[in-house]
């Protein structure tokens, strides 16, 4: 049997056996990175709605809780440049089995630990996996889809499941610790993970790598650093303040050596986050929006799930139920904007309109009360709130994956990942501060009692999805001033070897 090197061009150009690998089985390609992108997203929240009974089980403080969530969000977020450029470099797929595998036995680990310590140790291996995962599995779909309308399919497919997936981790958190155990939102993952990993194996095709890898190891020590702390910076105002000298040095430490990041890629031969990546206009725009939407989705899940929960007494599944409508819509608008919208009115009215929606959306969320009715006053944010984020992420993730050479995609996909979990981190931050002022506020100006308690913490939750909502205008400002209103490009096919 001969043994030939196909360039990956477009699909649409290609007929019979001469089919590129990845190509010949594109929409099988999608269904394996989609689940492998759907467990990476529900692993964001399904663990948060567990940690009460797991601390209880294993014993540890209210201080050292915090630490299963850090240790995962620490590990993924200064690791995913790194993990993006070596997908590159030694071949996505290779780093899509390995991010599989990994992941899926750093699952089963966290599920049977006996102590806190193993179950930190876990969810850092699980972050760790998860950088090399992520970007590896928005790479792969971006060299497998370039032909522009199917490109636009599966981006929209791709988004939904991104989209969605931290709202239904919430339901299938709370079903899984109600009906089983705590446990079982870590062993969860493994009914993913195996799939994935099996199609993966027979599926993907194997990447023809032609240079011998360079990697540039002064830019990952820094940059790797920088995102550390950065990462940590926020994660320690959350518990202390603003002024806190290890949060504040740490924030300081982490902005300084991004600036040396970006010093050094203009220097070296061969730089981890090659400038020509992010100083096209359309895939900075679209880094940038997919940072403010980050930061304006956390928002959502965390205080709206506070809110349902403390303020209206919803059941932890309840709360999941809640959030499926917005579910529904992020997927209806993630699977039609891209097809029937974008190429009619282009990215960057796309991107600013889909801001507007969503800001709308946190805005009518703000009216919230206690005698608040689902129907009424709940539900019809969350619907403009998923039609805004399903419009903006699908558009922002083929905008910033658009016009690229197959060697860069790995690394752009990595400062996807990276900027939602970076602009999730400072927003939680700053939210956290934000409720914590409007509660005690409100507690200042009113007489002492039960009832005021209970207002005050609505007034904490509203205060920061009024915050939300100024998020997205500034993302519909942003994208404005920032994308070109031009058709997106497809990124460069992957050169594989074809049998």
């Amino acid at each position: 049997m001969s043994t030939a090197v196909d360039r990956g061009a477009p699909a649409s150009g290609k007929t019979g056996p001469g089919l590129r690998g990845s190509h010949a089985v594109r929409w099988w390609v999608l269904a394996v990175v989609g689940i492998a992108q759907l467990m990476i997203m529900l692993d964001a929240t399904v663990v948060n709605i567990a940690l009460p009974k797991a601390q209880h089980d294993l014993s540890f403080s209210d201080g050292s809780r915090q630490w299963v969530i850090t240790g995962y969000a620490l590990a993924f977020g200064s690791l995913l440049l790194l993990g993006g450029r070596l997908g590159d470099l030694l071949g996505r797929r290779t780093l899509f089995v390995i991010g599989l595998a990994g992941f899926g036995a750093a699952s089963v680990l966290g599920g049977s630990a006996t102590s806190f310590e193993i179950l930190v140790t876990a969810r850092v291996a699980e972050g760790l996996f998860a950088a090399v995962l992520a970007p590896a599995a928005l790479a792969l779909l971006s060299v497998s889809f370039t032909e522009p309308s199917e490109r636009a399919k599966a981006f929209g497919i791709f988004s939904a499941l991104g989209g969605a997936g931290g709202a239904v981790g919430l339901l299938l958190g709370g079903m899984l610790t109600e009906w089983a155990s705590w446990r079982w939102v870590m062993y969860v993952n493994v009914a993913f993970a195996v799939p994935a990993l099996i199609g993966a194996l027979l599926l993907l095709a194997k990447p023809v790598i032609t240079a011998k890898p360079k990697l540039d190891v002064r830019g990952i020590a820094v940059v790797s650093a920088a995102l550390f702390a950065v990462v940590y910076g926020f994660a320690h105002v959350e518990s202390t303040s603003w002024t806190d000298p290890v949060a504040l040095g740490s924030m300081i430490v982490g902005a300084v050596l991004l600036v040396v990041f970006v010093a050094l890629e203009t220097q070296v031969a061969h730089p981890l986050l090659p400038p020509r990546v992010v100083l096209d206009r359309t895939r900075g725009g679209s880094f940038a929006a997919v940072f403010v939407l980050g930061m304006g989705m956390f928002s959502i899940f965390l205080f709206l799930t506070y809110y349902l929960e403390a303020s209206l007494g919803y059941s932890p599944i309840t709360t999941g139920l809640a959030f499926l409508p917005m579910v529904a819509a992020v997927v209806v608008s993630s699977t039609t904007t891209s097809l029937l919208v974008l190429p009619k009115v282009g990215p960057k009215i796309v991107v600013s309109a889909s801001f507007l929606v969503a800001a709308a959306g946190m805005a009518l969320l703000t009216r919230l009360e206690l005698g608040s009715t689902y129907a009424t006053n709940i539900m019809p944010g969350l619907l403009l709130l998923g039609l805004g984020i399903g419009g903006v992420m699908t558009t922002a993730f083929q905008g910033a994956t658009s016009g690229l050479h197959h060697d860069d995609t790995g690394v752009a996909s990595a400062l996807i990942n990276t900027g939602q979990q970076i602009g999730g981190s400072i927003s939680t931050a700053l939210l956290t501060t934000v409720a914590s002022s409007a509660t005690t506020d409100y507690l200042t100006a009113h007489k002492a009692s039960a009832l005021t308690a209970t207002q005050a913490g609505v007034e904490g939750y509203t205060a920061t999805l009024a915050w939300g909502s100024g998020f997205f205008l500034v993302g519909a400002v942003v994208a404005a001033l920032l994308i070109p209103n031009r058709a997106l490009q497809p990124s460069e096919g992957e050169p594989v070897i074809a049998h």
